[in-house]
C-alpha cells in the first residue's frame, strides 16, 4: 500500500520518505490516475514514496508538515484534470461538486492548485526542490492564455517557484530525476523537464535550440503570441524535437525535449505494476465519483494523432501512438475479475482515441522528417497505417475471459480512420464498425463530428461534415441488415473560433441530422496550451494571422448553444 499518513509510514517501518507527492485529488490507486502510476513506478525502483491527497491549504498547514522533509524532492499535481477545469464551467461559474473527492465535495483543492501547493512548500522547506507535474503543470509549461483570468500568464514555473517541470507522461523523467538527485549528479539535462534559469538568454542557448518571443514581447503583442504558439506546436509534434527556450526579464524557462515514444515493453512495466485498481482504505464507506467511473475501464494506448485544435491529448501523452502488448491488457482484465465487486461488465476497452490501437506510420524515416500537427487534416497522411486488424484481435481476445460477459467502447472514435467518402478504407475498417457498434455499445453510437460547417470545422482541424453522411448511410445500412434500432449520436461544439450565430442556426438544421435526437451540446471551453484558445485569446488564424470572429459575449454563447435544440 502507498502511505498517505504518518501511522501508514510507521506501519512500513520507515524511518523516513525519499518522495512526498502533494495531489489535489483523492488517491486512487488505479493506473487511470496519474498519481497512482507516478507512485508505484518510483516504488518499483526502490524508493519509498508517501502521498498527501487533498492537503488543507487553509489551516495552519499541518498537512505540508506532517510527513517532513523528503530524503529527494516534493512532487506537486493539481491531479487529473487542470484546477481551473474542474472548478468552472465555460460560464466560468463554480462547480458545485468534485467528481475527485470523496462524496464529490467541493472546495476541497484551491484555484491553481500546482501554484498554491508548491508556493507553501517552499515557504516551508525551502531547501528541499519541489517537482511539478500532472495535466496542469504540463499544459502551463511555457506563457500561455487562462481563460479565468482572461490574460496570459507566465510559464507555471515562473508563478510558483518551482525547481523542476515534468511534461507529458512522466514515468521515465520522474525516474530519472530521482536517480540524479539521489546520486548529486547534474538533473537539468534529463528529457522532457523544464526549468526556469535566472541566466541571460546568451548564457542557455546552444546550437539547435528553439527561442521563442520573449514572455514579455508576447504579453504587448497577440501576434508574437501566436507565432510562439505555432513554433511551439510544430515543433513539439515532431518525432524528436528540439530543446526550446522562452526568455522572461529575469531569466530564461527551458524545454528540455522529451523521451521517444514509449514501447510497448515499457507500458507493460507500467501499467503490470501491482496497483489495487481501489480508492485508499482511508475512503472506506465514501463514494468518489471519478473512480465509479473509471473502476471498470482499461486503457490500452496513449497519444493522439489527429490533431483537434481544441483538444490537449497530443501536448501533453504525445501525438505518437504508445500501445501495450495484447498479452498486458489481458492480464490486467483477469486480475480484474477477481474483485468480488465485478459484476462482468467492462464500461472502455479504451484511450484518448479507442481505435488508434498499435497505428503508426508505415516508414518511420518519413514521420521522423514530418511536422505535421496532425496526421488526419486536412487529409489523412498516406504514410499512416490504418488497418484495424490490431484492435479486432485485442478485443477478440478478451471476448475469450469466461468473466466477462460484456465489454464496452466508451472512449472516442475516429471515424475517419475506417471512412472516406467513398465508404469504407479496407475490410477491416467494415469489420470493426460492425464490431463495435453491434457489440461494444449499449445502442448508442456516440461519434464527434464538432460541427457541421466547413468554415468552423477548418479552425476546429476536423473533417468534412460529408463524412458524418457516409457514416450515417453506413450505420443505417448496418441497423437494417443484422435487424437492430440502435441510434447514432452526434456530439458538438457552440461558440467555438469562427463560429457565428448563423453557423449554429445551420448545423440546427443540417439534412444529415434530420431524425437524429440531438442532446449533446458543449460551450467551448478555451483550456491553456491549445490552438483554440490561442485563436480565441488573439481573434486571428494560427496559420495566417488573419483576424476571424469569436464570440465571447456571455449572453451570445449561450444563445448559440441554445439554438442547438431550438430548431429540433
Amino acid at each position: 500500500m502507498i502511505p498517505t499518513s504518518v501511522k501508514e509510514v510507521e506501519k512500513l517501518g520507515w524511518d523516513s520518505v525519499d518522495i512526498i507527492i502533494f495531489s489535489g485529488d483523492a488517491f486512487i490507486d488505479h493506473p487511470a490516475f496519474g498519481t497512482a502510476v507516478i507512485a508505484r513506478v518510483l516504488t518499483s525502483c526502490g524508493y519509498r514514496v508517501a502521498v498527501v491527497p487533498q492537503p488543507n491549504w487553509r489551516d495552519d498547514l499541518r498537512d505540508f508538515r506532517k510527513l517532513g522533509r523528503p530524503n529527494l524532492f516534493f512532487g506537486v499535481n493539481a491531479g487529473a484534470m487542470d484546477s481551473m477545469v474542474n472548478h468552472y464551467t465555460a460560464a466560468r461559474r463554480l462547480r458545485s461538486d468534485d467528481a475527485y473527492t470523496p462524496d464529490a465535495k467541493a472546495g476541497m483543492r484551491p484555484d491553481y492548485a500546482v501554484t498554491v501547493y508548491t508556493k507553501i512548500l517552499k515557504r516551508l522547506y525551502p531547501e528541499i526542490p519541489v517537482v511539478i507535474g500532472g495535466i496542469e503543470a504540463s499544459l502551463r509549461r511555457i506563457c500561455h492564455y487562462d481563460y479565468w483570468q482572461d490574460r496570459l500568464k507566465p510559464s507555471v514555473l515562473v508563478d510558483s517557484g518551482a525547481d523542476f517541470l515534468i511534461y507529458g507522461m512522466g514515468e521515465r523523467p520522474i525516474t530519472a530525476l530521482a536517480h540524479a538527485l539521489e546520486a548529486g549528479e547534474n538533473p537539468y539535462d534529463i528529457p522532457q523537464t523544464a526549468y526556469f534559469a535566472k541566466v541571460p538568454l546568451k548564457e542557455i542557448v546552444t546550437d539547435g535550440d528553439v527561442v521563442f518571443h520573449s514572455y514579455e514581447e508576447a504579453v504587448r503583442d497577440k501576434e508574437k503570441f501566436v507565432e510562439n504558439f505555432d513554433v511551439f506546436e510544430t515543433q513539439a509534434n515532431k518525432l524528436s524535437p528540439p530543446r526550446m527556450v522562452e526568455p522572461y526579464s529575469d531569466g530564461c524557462v527551458v524545454l528540455n525535449p522529451p523521451y521517444p515514444p514509449a514501447t510497448t515493453e515499457e507500458m507493460d512495466s507500467w501499467y503490470d505494476l501491482p496497483y489495487t485498481r481501489l480508492p485508499h482504505p482511508r475512503y472506506k464507506n465514501k463514494r468518489i465519483p471519478a473512480f465509479d467511473m473509471i473502476k471498470n475501464s482499461i486503457t490500452i494506448h496513449r497519444g493522439c494523432f489527429g490533431g483537434c485544435s481544441f483538444c490537449t491529448i497530443a501536448a501533453h501523452q504525445g501525438k505518437f501512438i504508445q500501445s501495450r502488448s495484447v498479452s498486458s491488457i489481458v492480464g490486467e482484465i483477469k486480475k480484474h475479475t477477481t474483485n468480488p465487486e465485478f459484476k462482468g461488465v467492462l464500461s472502455d476497452i479504451g484511450a484518448p482515441t479507442a481505435n488508434m490501437y498499435m497505428m503508426a506510420g508505415r516508414d518511420r524515416k518519413l514521420c521522423s522528417r514530418c511536422s505535421r500537427k496532425s496526421c488526419l487534416f486536412p487529409s489523412r497522411c498516406p504514410n499512416m497505417e490504418c488497418s484495424h486488424e490490431n484492435i479486432l484481435n485485442l478485443y477478440k481476445e478478451i471476448s475469450k475471459i469466461p468473466q466477462v460477459k460484456r465489454s464496452f467502447v466508451g472512449s472516442g472514435i475516429r471515424y475517419d480512420l475506417f471512412l472516406d467518402k467513398d465508404g469504407f478504407i479496407d475490410k477491416s475498417g467494415y469489420e470493426y464498425f460492425k464490431e463495435v457498434v453491434t457489440k461494444h455499445t449499449s445502442g448508442w453510437f456516440k461519434v464527434a463530428p464538432e460541427h457541421t460547417q466547413e468554415s468552423v470545422l477548418k479552425y476546429m482541424s476536423k473533417p468534412s461534415f460529408e463524412l458524418f453522411g457516409v457514416l450515417r448511410r453506413e450505420f443505417d445500412k448496418l441497423m437494417a441488415k443484422e435487424n437492430l434500432n440502435f441510434k447514432i449520436v452526434p456530439y458538438f461544439i457552440s461558440s467555438h473560433p469562427g463560429c457565428t450565430m448563423k453557423d449554429m442556426e445551420a448545423l440546427s438544421r443540417h439534412p444529415y441530422l434530420k431524425g437524429i435526437a440531438l442532446d449533446q451540446v458543449q460551450d467551448f471551453t478555451p483550456t491553456p496550451m491549445t490552438a483554440s484558445s490561442v485563436m480565441y485569446y488573439a481573434r486571428m488564424s494560427i496559420k495566417d494571422r488573419k483576424k476571424i470572429f469569436v464570440e465571447k459575449n456571455p449572453e451570445e454563447k449561450r444563445r448559440q448553444k441554445s439554438l442547438f435544440f431550438k430548431n429540433r
